[in-house]
């Protein structure tokens, strides 16, 4: 069987959680499929101009056309997706053509639901997030917004079958787009790579993990809370910065936050974190992207790892903190329910939300206030924390491999076939 996979993100340009997804599922598919493998961000493979001597010949990578540059961000995006419906649509040297196409957020899904139609394949397409409920793209995407809107829509509905990262995430895509036929839509979660993302033990490993920590400031005999995400509206990162301002004044706040949507929620968090840094010590932001073993480094520092998300199909990075053994104070809203077991591997965060597909809190203060209590208790007690952090390592070794994904797409794959 060949699949190809329609993605935005992919090696070297991964920035989120759905590229840490193809690229996990991708490799285990491998081991029994035929995966090709388009993405964004220029070529990947020898066979294209410009590309790196020794790069991944299963993977091809497009530019946006030249004469969409400096469009709207968005009709960018459908430049590079009719690129894709092209590449999907050749047959290579080995003469074989696609049987499926796979596409991953609204970035691709187009190009998937495109190269469908023109190859008289089934379409399947995995939700990690959907546009009607982050409407604070708009502030990025300008009219843009309902271009992004409008794709997303036009491949659900005629998608052959939709993925959902959760059971929340299913609902959402159910309500967001009830013309979608709901024995179509199937659950599958994310997953994790646990030869990757686990403690270090060894003499060298924690040498280097502790030069790491002292490099970029990092106490780690103080109770920590991490946070690792992108400034965007659904991480909820300016709740959490207010959260800290109530905890003890021992703990230490590390930030692993860059690539902000606009500069209007940047300058917002930058006057967070000074008011924050004029009220305590140990405020600790570190804006650049950290390769893997950097932030396995600053998780293995933590004491408790903070989702303060207000929007969150599953989480991503709850898996990686869990699978480093370190408990979760997470948003209870989403797909987090599904990752954090209350009292067992963290604490959830109760949040009543506006219905208005931004997530605000009902309550935010109320919120703020929460989200300080819980990660205070498990900051006040690092042995009860520390046995959390256990028993989230053993739910993700459980739970969450990319074997078993792998697996249930496949099935998935086959259901459409036929």
């Amino acid at each position: 069987m060949r699949v190809d996979l329609l993605t935005r993100e992919y090696p070297p340009h991964v920035y989120g959680g759905a590229g840490v997804h193809v690229v996990g599922l991708t490799e285990v598919l491998r081991r029994t499929l035929d995966v090709r493998v388009h993405c964004f961000d220029g070529p990947r493979t020898g066979a294209d101009e410009g590309a790196d001597e020794g790069a991944d010949e299963g993977v091809v990578g497009y530019d946006v056309p030249p004469g969409l540059a400096g469009a709207n961000a968005a009709l960018g995006t459908f430049g590079v997706d009719l690129e894709m419906v092209a590449g999907v649509a050749a047959v290579g040297a080995d003469g074989v053509a696609t049987d499926l196409v796979h596409s991953h957020t609204w970035y691709a899904n187009l190009a998937g639901h495109l190269a469908g139609l023109l190859q008289g394949v089934p379409h399947v397409l995995t939700a990690h997030s959907l546009e009607p409920l982050r409407p604070w793209k708009a502030e990025q995407l300008g009219g843009g917004y309902a271009l992004s809107s409008w794709a997303e829509r036009t491949a659900y509905v005629g998608a052959a079958s939709v993925i959902a990262v959760s059971a929340g995430m299913r609902e959402d895509i159910l309500r967001a787009y009830p013309e979608v036929d709901p024995a179509k839509v199937h659950v599958v979660h994310n997953g994790i790579d646990l030869d990757l993302w686990r403690r270090p033990t060894s003499p060298e490993d924690l040498e280097r993990d502790a030069a790491t920590q002292a490099r970029l400031g990092i106490d780690p005999d103080r109770p920590t809370v991490v946070f690792v995400g992108r400034i965007t509206r659904q991480k909820g990162l300016p709740y959490l910065l207010r959260a800290c301002e109530q905890l003890p004044p021992e703990v230490q706040v590390v930030l692993c936050a860059g690539a902000p949507d606009t500069p209007e929620i940047l300058a917002e968090v930058e006057g967070l974190v000074a008011g924050l840094r004029e009220r305590r010590s140990g405020v600790v932001w570190i804006r650049e992207m950290l390769p893997r073993e950097q932030v396995v480094a600053v998780l293995s520092a933590a004491t408790v790892f903070a989702c303060p998300s207000v929007y969150e199909p599953l989480g991503i990075v709850n898996l990686e903190a869990m699978a480093v053994g370190v408990p979760v104070v997470g948003t209870a809203t989403g797909g987090i329910p599904e990752v954090v077991v209350d009292g067992e591997t963290g604490w959830l965060v109760p949040i009543d939300q506006v219905q208005d597909g931004t997530g605000t809190p009902t309550d935010p203060d109320r919120f703020v206030a929460d989200v300080a209590a819980a990660l205070t208790t498990a900051c006040a007690d690092r042995e009860r924390a520390a046995a959390f952090g256990a028993a989230s390592r053993r739910r993700v070794e459980e739970h969450f491999t990319w074997e078993a994904v792998a697996a249930r797409t496949v099935e998935v794959y086959r259901s459409v076939l036929g």
